[in-house]
């Protein structure tokens, strides 16, 4: 891998990388993650009894916040003007998981990549938080961007 690491100068400090001379174009980017609950989680998730309220509801508004908010939690990404930042999830009662998705859209001059990485992230902590005094057990995996589209590196789907 010869590709120049754009987030160094030439002393070796760290710095924003200057983006003002790309292209402006549609980018979009699809994060996914799982958590793994236990059978009393997974009824209180689908049944809407958790203590703490609607599980997947607040997980929800939890992810679409935080892909708004990555630029203050992820040093040297650019504040970006999202067009659209959505958070689904699956739930798979037989396997007790919950798979969140994350999809985040900008017109711009850089990715949306970690911002979607870090709504579904943050969505899936959420439902840990939500859920913890029923189950400390819970396992969050799997978290990756599935597909992003849009700038000079074009498309990727995994």
């Amino acid at each position: 891998m010869n590709e120049k690491l754009t987030h160094f100068d030439t002393a070796g400090n760290a710095v924003m990388v200057d983006v003002t001379g790309k292209q402006e174009t549609a980018r979009e980017a699809v994060a996914e993650g799982w958590i793994r609950v236990g059978a009393e989680a997974m009824k209180a998730i689908l049944e809407g009894t958790a203590q703490k309220g609607d599980v997947l509801g607040v997980a929800r508004v939890a992810g679409i916040m935080a892909a708004k908010q990555t630029p203050q939690l992820i040093p040297l990404c650019h504040p970006l003007p999202l067009g659209k930042s959505a958070v689904d999830f699956h739930t798979d009662e037989a396997a007790g998981t919950v798979t969140a998705t994350c999809t985040v859209k900008v017109s711009g001059q850089t990715g949306v990549e970690m911002e979607a990485l870090t709504g579904v992230s943050v969505a899936l902590l959420t439902i840990y938080d939500m859920l913890k005094a029923i189950d400390k057990g819970m396992e969050i995996g799997g978290i990756r961007l599935m597909k992003k589209t849009g700038g000079k590196s074009g498309t990727f789907c995994r």
